[in-house]
Formats: C-alpha cells, structure tokens, sequence
C-alpha cells in the first residue's frame, strides 16, 4: 500500500482549516455579543432604584434562563420535552433540602442540587433513550416522569409533603439572601451568561454539530460515527443542569417550595413556549422569546388583574400564532430582516 503524499495531506486539511477559520470570527462575535448584553444588564440594574424594575429585569432574566436551559435539547437536539419541570422541581426541592436537612451553606447547596437535576436529567435519558423514544413518545414521558415526582413529592415527608418547604430568612450575602433584588438580578444574569456561553459553544463544537446532526437525521448521524444515544444523553444532562439551576434561584427567591410550584406543568410551558416564540436552535431566540412573553405576561396582568389561568391562555394563543405564521421565531424575522437590508444594500 502505497503511503499518502505530503501534498495530498495538506490538501485534506484545508477543508478543515478554513471551517476554523470561518467559526473563530462568527464564535469571536458571539462572545462580543454576549459581553455587551452583561454589561447592559448590569449597567441597567446599577443605575435603576425601582423595584418594579428591578423585579421586572429578573422576572425577565429567569425565564430566559427557563428558555435556553429547554433550547439546549428541544432546539438544538430537536428531543420535545413537555416535562422540563421536572429538572426545575428536582433542583428546587435539592436546594432547599441540602439547607434544612443536611446543612449546607446555600452556594454549596447551588452547585449540588444542580447536579441532582442533571443526574434526573441522566436517569430520564437512559430510560428514554435507551429504547429510541423520540417526538411525541418522549414529550408524553418527560410529562409523566414530571407527574410522577410531583405525587412523590406530595406523599414523602422529607419534601414536606404537600405544604412544602420553608427556606428561614438569614439576609447576608453567606446565606446567597441578598437585602434588595438587585444581588438576585446579578446572580440570575450571572447564570444567564452561562447558559449563553454553554450554547454559543455548543453551536461552534464537534459536540453541537453532532447534536444537530442526530437532531435532523438520526440515521445519517449514526452512519458517519455519531453515537446518537450517548449524545442525546449529553444534551438532556446539560439541560437538566441549567433547569435545575432556575429552580435552585426560585428558592432562594422566594423562599419556598411545593409540590404544585415545583412540577407543576406552568414552568414547563413558559420554558418551550419562551424558546419556541423566539427561535429554535438559536442563541438569542430564547433571550427575545423570554422578554417578548414577559412582557406580554405583565400587560395581561395590569388588563385583566391575576384572573386564573389567564398566562397560560395568552401562552398557547401566542404558540399557535407563532407556529402557523412564524414557526422560526422572532429571531427567524430578525435573520430575515438582515437579510433584506443587505441585499438592499447590495
């Protein structure tokens, strides 16, 4: 067998070097990107002294969270979960638990019920994974696994049963209970940024394309040496984590859990609903889908008052829309808005 050139090897190469080359700049521009939204955040949150404001920012910032944790497997790996609040509950209840039970300082507790949502995330995966549940089987699972937790929940002692659990107010920094919202408009946004670092990593990896690649055709993925099970399995972990997250910050918000707040179906619905309204697969579509439905949420609330139901009425009205006449998002006619100048321009 006779051995390969020297130039037939750098012509093999070039391929691979002028992909890095286009990624680096576009990936350059994301982190840029990312950098200006923090410090606009930060910046607004340091000059403002209202409340409503500042409550408004992280009501803002916390459903973002909520969307881009649900983006990271509905919009890149394409796997629809109807359960997210699942990860969301499992990360709660793991706070406020590793606090009244074992004793755990509060930033100890953070990192350690994120890990416990992932490690559901994981259980779940395997499960479902495992025996190729994809589409509408999957979503149907991911609901009843989060049904399921939330009559465990309601039944244990250990989770306060259907009282739930109450986190003692100790305002001070140690105890991550900050004496105005704006520490907690930090924290949220410092999170936030996370999960836009993770996803603009995850759109300019091997591990992004791979997860893209069994998103759009898990056969073909399969036929050029991905392992589709093992990435899935990835995404839904990671996932689980940045869920988990949101609900470990819920608690240390508000200072309570319960069955009903932690699995109930509303936090899953506000997390597909914020990614699906601002773009799929995306970066900034869940950013602009969470701002665009909290404010519409805090405009039906100043119409109608806290009428019930009311949210979750406007959510699916907005998700039908979006579907029948946008199904790429706002950020979809953001790209395609773009476009049309530069042609324009051209």
């Amino acid at each position: 067998m006779s051995r390969p050139s020297p130039g037939a090897a750098n012509a093999a190469q070039v391929p691979v070097a002028a992909a890095s080359s286009l990624m680096l700049p576009s990936l350059r521009r994301d982190l840029l990107l990312i950098a200006l939204f923090a410090g606009a955040v930060v910046a607004l949150a340091m000059a403002s002294s209202s409340g409503v404001m500042l409550n408004f920012i992280m009501g803002a910032l916390y459903a973002a969270l909520l969307a881009q944790a649900w983006n990271i497997l509905g919009g890149f790996g394409g796997q629809f979960s109807f359960g997210h609040a699942l990860f969301f509950g499992t990360g709660a209840y793991a706070q406020a638990i590793a606090q009244l039970q074992w004793g755990l300082n509060p930033w100890v507790a953070l990192p350690t019920a994120v890990l416990i949502a992932a490690g559901v995330a994981l259980f779940v995966g395997a499960l479902s994974f495992r025996y190729g549940l994809k589409g509408s089987y999957f979503a149907l699972v991911t609901l009843a696994f989060a049904e399921v937790f939330r009559i465990l929940a309601t039944s244990v002692p250990f989770t306060g049963a259907g009282v739930g659990l109450m986190v003692p107010l100790r305002e001070g920094l140690a105890n991550m209970q900050f004496g105005s919202r704006r520490g907690f408009v930090l924290l949220t946004l410092a999170i936030v940024v996370l999960a836009l670092l993770f996803t603009a990593w995850l759109r300019h990896s091997r591990f992004g394309a791979s997860l893209q690649a069994v998103r759009d055709n898990e056969d073909a993925a399969r036929a050029v040496g991905v392992d589709p099970f093992r990435i899935k399995l990835a995404a839904i972990a990671w996932s689980g984590a940045f869920m988990g997250s949101a609900g470990a910050l819920y608690v240390q918000v508000f200072q309570y859990i319960d069955p009903g707040i932690a699995y109930g179906s509303h936090t899953s619905v506000e997390a597909l609903v914020g990614a699906i309204v601002g773009g799929l697969g995306t970066l900034w579509g869940p950013v602009i889908g969470a701002l665009a439905l909290h404010v519409l949420a805090d405009l039906t609330r100043n119409l109608f008052g806290q009428l019930p139901g009311i949210n979750m009425v406007i959510y699916g009205s907005v998700l039908v829309l979006m579907v029948m006449f946008a199904p790429r998002g706002l950020g979809g006619w953001g790209q395609s808005i773009r476009r049309l100048w530069r042609g324009g321009r051209s």
